[in-house]
């Protein structure tokens, strides 16, 4: 596995080292030149840095979230009633956008991860268009220790955005399930 930011990746290679521990920094060609899947965490406002044809052909986990804060006013994301991952499909035009890991924090990936079957296992949902990107990002979410979620579309991945019932919630997958398909949120995990 590599992980890339902006530039040098001498400048991320510490944090890539905590963060994730046997992944390597590297030049974002270089990581994305040979990967089956890339998952784009930056601030949205950046996304137009992003070299589109980079990712042609690719399977991209929009891992992202829109902060007006952060990220100034953008009026595509504003108005974005698909959800902004459908913005990110637009701006990707070659790539195959699946939405995943935006609502919950990447501070609580470490400390929630649980064995298959365990009474207490996390749940982690992923939206999109195509049931085998959907599946394959599914795979990734079980390995890592959660139970994956699969959302109807990539516009049904709105409800995993802020100010949505499962944005910032650590739940379990009946709960998160439920929450992602509308119903209020009553059965959360503790914790």
């Amino acid at each position: 596995m590599t992980i890339s930011g902006s530039g040098d990746p001498a400048l991320v290679e510490i944090i890539v080292s905590v963060v994730a521990p046997g992944a390597r920094a590297a030049w974002a060609e270089e990581s994305v030149s040979d990967a089956d899947m890339v998952i784009l965490a930056l601030p949205l406002h950046r996304i137009k840095t992003v070299d589109a044809t980079m990712l042609e052909g690719r399977l991209v986990v929009d891992a992202m979230n829109y902060w007006p804060p952060v990220d100034g006013q953008i009026a595509e994301f504003d108005g974005a009633v698909d959800g902004t991952s459908s913005v990110v499909q637009a701006l990707l035009p070659g790539a195959r956008v699946v939405k995943s890991f935006n609502h919950t924090g990447y501070h609580d990936l470490e400390p929630d991860r649980r064995p298959s079957r365990h009474p207490d296992r996390r749940a982690i949902a992923v939206a999109g268009d195509d049931v085998r990107d959907v599946a394959m990002v599914a795979q990734v979410i079980e390995r890592i220790g959660y139970d994956a979620v699969q959302v109807d579309s990539l516009a049904a991945g709105r409800l995993l955005e802020p100010g949505e019932a499962p944005f910032g919630a650590r739940l379990d997958a009946g709960a998160l399930t439920d929450a992602a398909h509308g119903a209020p949120l009553v059965h959360a995990s503790p914790n």
